[in-house]
């Protein structure tokens, strides 16, 4: 005899009330079929009763009638002494009996729609009667007690039970499928909490900029959106998850990823939307018309263009190798020239903020590329890029500090997994501010070179450290990225750049230990170098720089990315 048959031949009883009503007459009968009493609650009672269910009313149980305008109704020792009672206790047994209680089998319950009032615009205390108290309290309890009691919280998990039971009748719910259902229970009342949390701190503006203190506890109200074709590799399985603090009504370009529209292709993977994120995180912040490869995480291709398809063109031919098999995103409407240069290669994933009809005719040629569309966030989506001659010229930057809530939600934060827990930081967001570098040598960079050094500096600080990056005439020629050694991302970025890196831009995401990474720069004919200084031999850098003919500037803010 398992735990759940103490006292086999009794009534059993079920107490059910749900906020979400989908299937209860279905599980109500199943109950009844195996000899249930059921028990409930408002809305749910007359749901069953209309279904022509015997319901008997919570409060007969109690004794007590639902009071403060229905605030409480189940918060009552006949209700959870019912359901917390340990069959195997000699002690809570003889408490039933003292008290006349009955156990509670099964608690059918889940919540009421708070995050929906919320996202539909509840504030105030609309939104705070929409907190659940009696609802956790049943589910908790009744996980708690999983060895003896079922708890099912969602109507999903509806036909596994209602099967049990026809197979196996009042005692047919197997140990197994209680405690499963129990972990999803206390899942279940967690991400509730958590959907408050942000809620009510957002409500209370506890929203921080950049360089706030990390909160104490970190609660993360994440949803489910969609399976992923697999993990990073084929054997891994991989689902994506959206930020529940973000409201759906929120600016489309807020909510990320996740909610991305494909039009086309091959379901995603893991790998995929990495990769996109790291292609979006860049040319999302780039005004003038920008196309970003990126392969493995890493760009291999990134540049601006008069329009689309030429910044395509140019980025591509950056590494004409490397992007082959890799994402490709953009910062503009891809109209039908850009869509004939994307479908002429094979690519696994194009991202713009949106596809023309006649380019999408185009791309449906490429059954399984899978093209996603988003909203671009503000600073990248006009027209308003210029080109800047010195600092006072708006240059290819946009950005500026993100704004979210303050321990509640992922906005503001970058989660990375490590074993047994995550990491949290800031997001690296700083806007980039060329009236704050500082020229450190003799030479001064020609004012032509201004838009490539800003560009440069830009698109440095998104590749994995050390970083390198040569730029000439708004395309990236050579780069060098996750190297242990800072000289040898130089070397790789001169390498790829050839004959490029003549009288290119280089920008270095960290300070220059030595001056072997100028001088090897040099020789490959880069005349202007951005890096951020703060070495002990920063002067030894520059004197190789007025050596070698080198302008330098310092831009005072280093920018790690691992």
């Amino acid at each position: 005899m398992t735990a759940n048959d103490a006292g086999a031949g009794r009534v059993r009883r079920a107490l059910l009330s749900v906020a979400d009503k989908r299937g209860i007459e279905d599980l109500g009968r199943a109950l009844a079929a195996a000899g249930f009493e059921l028990v409930s609650t408002g809305g749910t009672l007359a749901a069953l009763a209309a279904a022509g269910l015997q319901v008997v009313p919570v409060d007969q149980l109690t004794g007590f009638p639902a009071m403060l305008g229905g605030r409480v109704k189940t918060l009552h020792p006949a209700v959870h002494g019912a359901i917390l009672g340990r069959r195997d206790r000699e002690e809570d047994m003889a408490d039933w009996a003292r008290h006349g209680l009955q156990a509670i089998d099964l608690v059918a319950v889940n919540l009421y729609p708070f995050e929906t009032a919320w996202h539909g615009g509840a504030q105030g205390m609309d939104l705070l009667e929409q907190i659940d108290i009696g609802g956790p309290a049943m589910i908790r309890a009744a996980a708690k007690n999983w060895p003896w009691v079922t708890v099912v919280v969602d109507p999903d998990d509806y036909p596994a039970v209602i099967q049990a039971l026809q197979e196996g009748g009042a005692g047919g719910i197997s140990e197994e499928l209680r405690r499963r259902l129990a972990a999803r229970a206390f899942a279940h009342t967690a991400y509730y909490d958590a959907v408050v949390a942000a809620a009510l701190g957002q409500e209370a503006g506890e929203t921080g900029e950049a360089g706030v203190e990390p909160p104490q506890r970190l609660v993360l109200p994440l949803r489910r959106t969609a399976g992923l074709r697999y993990g990073e590799n084929p054997h891994q399985k991989a689902a994506v998850y959206r930020d529940a603090a973000i409201p759906p009504t929120a600016p489309g370009w807020q909510l990320g990823l996740p909610a991305a529209r494909q039009l086309q292709g091959k379901e995603l993977s893991f790998n995929n939307l990495q990769d996109a994120e790291a292609a979006w995180r860049l040319v999302s912040t780039l005004v003038p018309p920008a196309a970003v490869a990126v392969k493995h995480t890493i760009p291999c291709g990134a540049a601006c263009g008069p329009d689309p398809a030429e910044a395509f063109r140019r980025a591509r031919d950056a590494d004409p190798v490397s992007i082959f098999g890799g994402i490709v995103a953009l910062n503009r409407v891809i109209d039908e020239e850009t869509a004939r240069l994307l479908a002429d290669i094979f690519l696994e994933v194009v991202l713009a903020p949106g596809v023309s009809p006649e380019a999408q005719e185009i791309l449906a040629g490429r059954a399984n590329l899978r093209v996603l569309t988003m909203p671009l966030p503000p600073a990248a989506s006009g027209d308003d890029g210029g080109s800047g001659q010195g600092p006072a010229g708006a240059g290819p930057v946009g950005g500026g500090a993100s704004t979210g809530p303050v321990g509640v939600g992922l906005a503001g934060w970058d989660v990375r997994r490590i074993q047994g827990g995550v990491l949290l930081q800031d997001e690296d967001d700083l806007p980039v501010q060329p009236d704050q570098w500082r020229v450190a040598t003799k030479a001064q960079p020609p004012a032509e070179a201004w838009d490539d050094m800003l560009f440069a500096w830009h698109l440095v600080r998104h590749l994995p450290s050390n970083a390198i990056v040569l730029v000439k005439d708004q395309r990236a020629v050579g780069i060098g990225a996750a190297r242990t050694s800072r000289v040898d991302a130089v070397r790789q970025a001169v390498a790829q750049a050839g004959e490029a890196a003549q009288g290119a831009v280089m920008a270095s995401d960290a300070f220059f230990p030595f001056p072997d990474g100028v001088e090897v720069a040099a020789e490959g004919g880069v005349k202007v170098v951005v890096q951020p200084g703060g070495s002990i031999r920063d002067q030894e850098v520059v004197d190789a720089c007025d050596r070698l003919g080198v302008a330098m500037l310092m831009t005072g803010v280093r920018h790690f990315r691992h």
